[in-house]
């Protein structure tokens, strides 16, 4: 009976860090009607690049991504895919690299124009330095997209999630997330299915 009594209060503190972990919604990010901020990171090519450069853009697909993670080599391709779908219908691809190099040294600035090189990636591939903008979009995985609409409020975010629901065979692809959402906002409608769980691998800190 003491057993039980001296258990009791180590029982009811486990359920109060468990209530607390649960409720911790301090890295939750952006969700679905949010305006996005704007950043300035750095390309591969050296230069800066912001959202409020695509003057003539209707919109963005927003792609947190790296080179070292098996799941986002698996999508390069069809991330470049959506870029020459859509880049001139108005919605550009911007990759953004968020993980801390020194964890990641693959991911570093200068693998990542190799990379680049290598794939012949036609959009920026940005290297978010000081992991500043990926917490700000509650991005956890890579690859982690987000889709904006440009409106007169700013860039709202209409899209979080997946690229599709097949990341080992996009032969086998059934439902393309990404595709599905810009098309819906080409055509001035909804977006139906809003956010997806991302598939890939944690962010490195």
């Amino acid at each position: 009976m003491k057993k039980l009594i001296k258990l009791v209060p180590v029982a009811i503190l486990v359920l109060l860090i468990s209530a607390f972990a649960l409720n911790d919604t301090t890295h939750k990010g952006y969700e679905i009607g949010d305006v996005a901020e704007d950043f300035s990171l750095k390309n591969i090519d050296g230069n800066m690049v912001s959202l409020a450069d695509y003057k003539d853009a209707k919109g963005f697909i927003v792609t947190f991504t790296c080179n070292t993670c098996p799941f986002a080599v698996m999508y390069e391709d069809r991330v470049q895919a959506l870029n020459e779908k859509y880049a001139e219908k108005g919605y550009p691809v911007i990759a953004i690299m968020p993980n801390n190099t020194d964890v990641k040294p693959g991911d570093a600035l200068p693998e990542m124009k190799k990379r680049a090189e290598e794939k012949g990636f036609t959009f920026p591939y940005l290297m978010d330095e000081g992991q500043k903008v990926y917490p700000k979009f509650g991005a956890t995985k890579t690859p982690h997209v987000y889709i904006l609409e440009k409106t007169k409020k700013g860039n709202v975010v209409k899209y979080i999630g997946a690229i599709d629901d097949n990341h080992k065979d996009a032969s086998a692809v059934k439902v393309k997330f990404v595709e599905n959402a810009v098309d819906a906002l080409l055509k001035g409608k909804e977006v139906e299915q809003k956010e997806t769980k991302a598939i890939g691998c944690s962010i490195k800190v």
